[in-house]
């Protein structure tokens, strides 16, 4: 969430949830270091969580604006905002639950469903490469960010009273050449400043096909101790790309025919999404589409949308394949799928993305000998998998490969969205290849000229 102001009005990139210790995540996403009434505008780069999750509580305490987006992020933005606030209800019901027997006052949700789905009169669908005025003397133009289905990297054009204007690109997300499904990341032309993610600024990532090796191996290993593979994964994108390959797999007879699972109403209702936006698609998934007409495989996967249907998976002794979200562990019906599975040594938890620090799926990665769900204390017996070429953002070569043609133009280069040592390693590299880089720090205010 980064505030621009230029004298006239006031509008926000962004509007993301923070996670992390439950009470650290309730109290930075519940005050905003601004009136949110006083606002504009919210351009928004695209749909995931951490981006559009603390939009509905915005709305909440005041702001009546518009909010900027691709189309298709904001038709996502329908289906993962309310299921943000459903989850939300349910979790803390849970909890509650949980603190009344120890005998703890009850907590509330940051925000509802309901609020949710006030939240989504407020937001406009816009198209590629196509100006849009957001707010007094500034425009957004949204070029394609190649993360996730909609995702776009908002080139801010904020123009001076007198004539001239200062371009600020926001590059946050930033996706792979080399990702099936959508195209590549485009650059914005005439970039004066850049905001740049730096989730692998520091790493590298390992070819996608090493990547699709270690999945067949571990099902393969998992299916043989006859157990089942829990993959925690964000309902948008990873879930499509892993079912994917998956799928591909299957067909190539590198895996066994197992059942898989998708258990989320949310993953059902954004697969639908994807179908109805390929304009966002690559070539070779627009010839799958063209084909087939399910270029992700989904004729062979069950998604899962009541809730007894989901309790009924952790009772089923069959090796199969459980996909749900959230991919940080840190709410939905993955933390009860971990819950009753985490301690038997035949299953195996496959992480394939990136996890934030403090987060439960953090600490499965760090393959702590014990962590807490729904405040209980469980041994973490399963095997854990870990396979970061999956995701979706850039690595540190990738995002060199991005700035280097701004060198002779870019006035200064501002990293953030990544773990610290990330962010740092990433500065350094930009700033020995002659840059001006640097690192905000939270709530800093920079003047751009």
């Amino acid at each position: 969430m980064h505030m621009i102001t230029n004298g006239r009005s006031r509008f926000i990139i962004d509007c993301g949830l923070f996670q992390g210790r439950r009470e650290e995540t309730f109290e930075r996403n519940a005050r905003f270091p601004f009136d949110p009434s006083e606002i504009e505008s919210c351009v928004l780069s695209h749909a995931h969580i951490d981006h559009s999750g603390n939009l509905p509580n915005l709305v909440k305490h005041g702001f009546r604006g518009r909010i900027f987006a691709t189309e298709a992020t904001r038709d996502l933005c329908t289906a993962m905002l309310p299921d943000s606030g459903h989850i939300q209800e349910e979790d803390v019901r849970f909890v509650n639950k949980i603190r009344k027997k120890q005998g703890q006052p009850p907590v509330s949700p940051l925000y509802t469903r309901k609020d949710a789905e006030n939240a989504l009169r407020f937001i406009d669908g816009c198209r590629y490469r196509t100006p849009i005025e957001v707010a007094d003397g500034a425009s957004a133009t949204f070029y394609d960010a190649g993360h996730v289905l909609g995702s776009a990297t908002p080139l801010i054009d904020l123009r001076a009273s007198g004539g001239g204007s200062t371009r600020l690109a926001y590059a946050v997300d930033l996706g792979r050449k080399s990702a099936p499904i959508l195209k590549n990341p485009e650059q914005p032309p005439d970039i004066d400043y850049l905001i740049l993610e730096s989730t692998y600024g520091g790493r590298l990532h390992s070819p996608i096909e090493e990547a699709v090796e270690v999945l067949a191996k571990t099902v393969r290993a998992t299916v043989e101790r006859k157990g089942k593979i829990i993959i925690p994964s964000f309902a948008l994108e990873r879930t499509q790309e892993v079912v994917y390959y998956l799928d591909q797999l299957i067909k190539q007879r590198r895996i066994p025919e197992l059942p898989i699972y998708v258990d989320s109403p949310l993953a059902v209702n954004i697969t639908e999404i994807f179908m109805r936006h390929e304009e966002c698609f690559d070539e070779e998934t627009m010839k799958r589409f063209r084909t087939t007409g399910d270029p992700f495989g989904t004729d062979r996967i069950r998604y899962i949308t009541a809730v007894e249907d989901s309790k009924k998976l952790n009772g089923d002794p069959r090796p199969m394949v459980i996909i749900s979200a959230s991919g940080m562990c840190e709410s939905g019906r993955i933390l009860h799928h971990l819950r009753n599975n985490i301690e038997n040594s035949r299953n195996t938890i496959l992480i394939v993305g990136f996890v934030a620090k403090n987060t439960l799926g953090r600490k499965i990665v760090e393959r702590n000998k014990t962590v807490k769900i729904f405040g209980e204390e469980l041994r973490l017996r399963a095997e854990v998998v870990v396979i970061n070429a999956f995701s979706t953002h850039a690595d540190r070569s990738e995002l060199l490969d991005y700035v280097m043609p701004l060198k002779d133009r870019v006035k200064g280069i501002f990293v953030v969205h990544g773990d610290e040592d990330q962010s740092e390693k990433l500065t350094a590299l930009l700033k020995e290849k002659g840059f001006a880089a640097r690192m905000p720090l939270p709530e800093e205010e920079i003047e751009l000229t």
